[in-house]
């Protein structure tokens, strides 16, 4: 019998035998039954404090497990409502934000960000005219990566950090080529405030966090230490983890690195990106978000997702990688003492929160693993039903049906004002 044969006699007496089996039975079928498992190793492995794992499928969390405690000091356990430090991953928020904004008009993605970052100049003032919006939502304003987050982690404030830029040329012309910033990227901060009227948080607050019921979300490190449910940061000494007070450098960076979330929470963001809260985040809005902008070739190169990866770019506030033929979006994060991780396939609706308190890479292996096993899963269930989903896929609204902004969501007055204006 060829593979073919065999493969269609499989997923035939597959359907057969799930056709027999309760609807109930059905929808508690894990979708990846090994990871949890995997999860709990690698952290034991790696001595890691804690952390938590969240898979969503279409509009629903599909299963969330936590291991270990929020801080070596405090033995209360982790759980789906804890709070961490997101870092990086602060950047899709900032980004689909900018987006909605820019439909709205406030601002396009094509104006230079000297129009609202008049202090942002190089050291030849005509090439900062050419950095538009575009090249700071992703990365590809042509400077050296990273440029002066040594300045940020010295505790300097965006104000502080600006002139140095009069000293340095980009090195490439904007669009070319990527080189990730913070600084940088942090610029929509306020370029979204001088365009609205209103600070960063709030918005970011009142359109996102508050209709897609992100409630443990916040911004900043006041609103993390007073949270009763918060992950303390853990960096690794020659054999084991300390224990560490969250610092501020980064959060002064919004933007960039500013967000705090649970996996809760997070779990409904991924829900939103895949276009099952379209009534926050449009169509419209998901396929600019999703709209490769500069090719990351040096992704390709990642330990643990070089053997999967064909492709690498990144979007608007998410990195877009080939997968093995799929399309995934993903996003880290990594700050002292922390790490984040997020992806979804909007291909199969499936999406994947790894939060940690401790700046171990193997949240890079769990992730790799995790969508190296679960995209030939997927690829089985195209030819049987599909029955890892609580709601039928038919039954859930996709972004294009429903229109956007309803203003029984719960929204501020100040902020529907804005994008009804």
């Amino acid at each position: 019998m060829s593979k073919q044969s065999f493969k269609k006699f499989l997923a035939t007496t597959l359907a057969c035998v799930a056709s027999c089996l309760p609807m109930a039975l059905h929808a508690q079928v894990p979708l990846h039954p090994e990871f949890q498992e995997l999860f709990e190793q690698k952290l034991a492995e790696e001595e890691v404090p804690g952390g938590v794992f969240a898979i969503v499928i279409r509009d629903r969390v599909h299963q969330v497990h936590s291991y270990g405690v929020r801080a070596l000091n405090d033995p209360t356990p982790v759980d789906e409502n804890t709070v961490f430090r997101l870092a990086s991953v602060s950047k899709t928020f900032a980004g689909t934000l900018a987006s909605i904004l820019q439909q709205h008009e406030y601002f396009s993605w094509h104006d230079p960000i000297t129009q609202f970052v008049p202090d942002f100049q190089f050291e030849e003032p005509a090439l900062a005219n050419q950095i538009r919006l575009d090249h700071i939502v992703s990365h590809s304003a042509g400077l050296v990566p990273n440029a002066y987050d040594n300045l940020i982690e010295a505790n300097y404030t965006m104000s502080r950090v600006l002139p140095y830029f009069q000293s340095i040329n980009p090195m490439c012309e904007p669009g070319e080529c990527y080189g990730y910033q913070n600084v940088l990227f942090n610029l929509l901060e306020p370029t979204i405030e001088r365009t609205t009227g209103e600070s960063y948080e709030q918005l970011v607050n009142d359109l996102l966090f508050e209709p897609l019921g992100m409630r443990q979300a916040s911004i900043g490190l006041q609103a993390l230490v007073d949270n009763d449910n918060s992950a303390m940061p853990h960096v690794k000494g020659r054999s084991t983890w300390f224990q560490r007070v969250p610092t501020h450098h980064y959060y002064n960076y919004p933007a960039a690195a500013g967000i705090n979330a649970s996996a809760s929470d997070l779990s409904q963001w991924l829900i939103a990106h895949m276009g099952y809260r379209p009534e926050v985040i449009p169509n419209t809005v998901l396929t600019d978000i999703r709209t490769p902008r500069v090719r990351t070739s040096r992704d390709l190169r990642r330990r643990y997702w070089r053997r999967y990866l064909k492709d690498a770019n990144y979007a608007a506030g998410w990195r877009q990688y080939n997968f093995n033929d799929h399309e995934l979006y993903y996003h880290g994060g990594w700050v002292e003492g922390y790490r984040a991780m997020v992806a979804y396939s909007p291909e199969y609706s499936v999406g994947l929160v790894i939060l940690m308190n401790a700046e171990s890479n193997v949240i890079s292996e769990l992730g790799a693993s995790f969508w190296s096993e679960v995209f030939p899963r997927l690829e089985v269930e195209q030819e049987i039903p599909f029955y890892h989903a609580l709601t039928p896929e038919e039954d859930v609204p996709k972004a294009a049906d429903i229109p956007p902004f309803f203003p029984q969501m719960g929204r501020s007055e100040t902020a529907l004002g804005l994008l009804n204006r």
